[in-house]
């Protein structure tokens, strides 16, 4: 959890760093937009950080009975506190070898709620999964099988 916790941080600050470049402008803009109000084709939605597993063969269930008893509750004790909009969790068949097989999906209200995120899951986090070195037994039974394949956090889009 908390190798997760450090790739979205991570991450959360390299895409802050591509969010304050601005895009160039042209001598030909003939028309002139208010200050504030973006020409972007599509207007920004909710972040999302994308969790992508590989389970060993036969294993899926096993794993998702696992988190059902951990990541589940302090998804939902997350969302009553409005830490996350939501979370989903999708299944499906591996595209290769080296391939995915389970999604989960965890849905920010913007790039803001990453600011001090860990000061508010760590009590979450300890009161459903107990004192850090139950957190590292519960991860290291998870490696039996389970392997992260890569943490991406993107945000949502409607266009224009």
């Amino acid at each position: 959890m908390k190798h997760i916790l450090a790739v979205i941080a991570l991450t959360c600050a390299l895409s802050g760093l591509c969010l304050a470049q601005s895009s160039p402008t042209t001598a030909t803009t003939t028309t002139t937009k208010p200050a504030g109000v973006s020409t972007a084709p599509y207007n920004e939605g909710p972040v999302w950080t994308l969790t992508m597993i590989k389970t060993k063969t036969g294993l899926s269930d096993e794993y998702l009975k696992q988190i059902t008893g951990t990541v589940k509750p302090v998804y939902d004790e997350e969302k009553k506190q409005k830490v996350i909009l939501d979370y989903k969790i999708l299944t499906g068949q591996a595209a290769s070898p080296h391939d995915f097989d389970i999604l989960i999906l965890v849905e920010y209200p913007n790039w803001a709620a990453f600011d001090h995120l860990r000061d508010k899951m760590d009590p979450v986090i300890s009161k459903v999964m107990g004192s850090q070195d139950q957190q590292r037994e519960l991860a290291v039974k998870r490696l039996d099988i389970r392997e992260i394949l890569g943490t991406k956090t993107m945000q949502e889009i409607t266009l224009k």
